[in-house]
């Protein structure tokens, strides 16, 4: 294997230098867009603005390690890509279905304590939504007036009063992994799949909501902030 070939092959020391340079001209542009932009964190970028993220770091990329690529051109993208952005979320602020098809709208994942069956087929995986819960001090769904999923990925989350908490799915690994199809001890069971709770004595029980018969212990503890 020829290792000189795999990590130097013909590099120019001139130029190594000058890629430094490159890459740093380049990363400054972007970080420059960002604060032109007006955002702080990925998770307050929708997917357009996802994608337009992509489109620089693709402009970005050749400048920074070829020489036969200038930095002038990449700058012009940059341009180019600003006033598209600027254009696009200024029509979107004045559209409000145009905005809806560009930044998506949000979805209600959880309606008074359980799954919002409407919202299945969003791609939100269950065991991610449940570690945003418990990141959020949350035990159960029957803590939770509502969540709402927003179009930048985060989830805000309206609780019920102490004193309104009902049974609930509960999100803590150990206790939802205990899930049972053949109820031996009568209590308040969640379906696993929807988080509707009915009070289940023995035998096996088909849930009224979703009509899935796959059941976890539902707990009825406040929440602890």
């Amino acid at each position: 294997m020829d290792w000189k070939a795999m990590f130097l092959n013909d590099l120019d020391w001139e130029f190594a230098i000058e890629i430094v340079l490159r890459t740093l001209i380049m990363f400054a542009l972007i970080l420059i867009f960002l604060r032109i932009s007006g955002k702080k964190g990925v998770r307050q970028l929708s997917i357009f603005e996802v994608a337009i993220i992509i489109g620089l770091g693709s402009a970005a990329g050749d400048p920074m390690s070829n020489k036969e690529n200038a930095i002038l051109p990449a700058f012009l993208v940059f341009v180019t890509i600003l006033g598209f952005y600027r254009l696009i979320t200024w029509f979107a602020m004045k559209n409000e279905k145009f905005e809806s098809v560009l930044e998506g709208d949000p979805v209600y994942i959880i309606e008074d304590g359980i799954f919002n069956l409407d919202a299945e087929d969003e791609t939100y995986a269950k065991d991610e939504f449940f570690s945003e819960m418990r990141q959020q001090s949350i035990e159960h769904l029957g803590q939770v007036r509502t969540a709402i999923l927003e179009p930048n990925g985060n989830v805000s989350f309206l609780f019920f009063e102490d004193e309104e908490v009902k049974p609930g799915l509960p999100v803590m690994p150990k206790l939802y992994k205990q899930k049972y199809k053949t109820i031996t001890e009568p209590a308040d069971y969640a379906c696993s799949f929807c988080g509707n709770v009915e009070h289940v004595n023995k035998g096996r029980k088909v849930c009224k909501r979703c009509e899935k018969d796959e059941w976890v212990k539902a707990i009825s503890s406040r929440r602890i902030s």
